[in-house]
């Protein structure tokens, strides 16, 4: 390579030089406020988790320190009292503050509160489900065969998260109707359910032995 290439190299390299510099300088604002919103972002989302759980542990604290009374009609007050921060903490201080009124012998509060808990159309399917339960459960002696029998069919849909229990106290309608062939359909499929717990199918199979039947056999799960 002769001299004057190399200059002409040397000299091409400063120009790029120069226009580099000369773009970083006009234009380096950009970056620096790209890094600034990264760096910014990331210390927000990091500030709005930390406040979060602050906000779960008070929660959590509240609710511990109500449900530590003696006194259903105390931790119904002290529930009653505790302002919640989410949608969920909400959800789960309203069944706690029903049980609480139930345990203190207000059904009728309970019921109200778990209705209306349950008709919260903007909950998670799951909160308002246990909440329809839980205000069936407290009615057995008030409200009509049919309508329980009705309400706890609507929970009883394949897929929905509490229908093996809708189920059992469907069977246990069916008992009390004199109706015990159904009863039985319903506890052997709730016992040969694959999602059915310990516990329930045990209580499925035991009702079954005090009605006089012999619990068919349960298919091997799978491992």
């Amino acid at each position: 390579m002769s001299d004057t290439d190399s200059f002409i190299d040397e000299v091409t390299e400063e120009v790029r030089r120069d226009r580099m510099f000369l773009l970083l300088k006009r234009w380096g604002w950009i970056g620096g406020l790209a890094v600034l919103a990264i760096v910014g972002g990331a210390a927000w989302n990091e500030y709005s988790k930390a406040q979060a759980t602050a906000r779960a542990e008070a929660l959590g604290d509240a609710v511990i320190a109500a449900l530590s009374s003696n006194d259903a009609a105390s931790r119904a007050e002290a529930l009653a009292g505790i302002e919640p921060a989410s949608t969920g903490g909400d959800a789960v201080l309203a069944l706690l503050t029903a049980a609480a009124e139930s345990g203190n012998g207000d059904k009728a509060a309970a019921v109200a509160r778990l209705e209306a808990l349950a008709s919260q159309g903007e909950l998670p399917q799951i909160y308002r489900q246990i909440a329809a339960f839980k205000a069936l459960l407290l009615q057995a002696d008030t409200l009509p065969v049919a309508d329980r029998r009705q309400r706890y069919e609507a929970l009883a849909q394949p897929g929905a998260p509490l229908r093996l229990l809708a189920l059992e106290q469907l069977a246990l309608i069916d008992i009390a109707e004199g109706e015990t062939e159904a009863a039985l359909a319903r506890l052997q499929s709730i016992r040969e359910d694959a999602e059915v717990s310990t516990d329930l199918q045990q209580r499925a199979t035991q009702l079954m032995v005090a009605l006089g039947a012999e619990p068919a056999p349960l298919p091997t799960r799978q491992g």
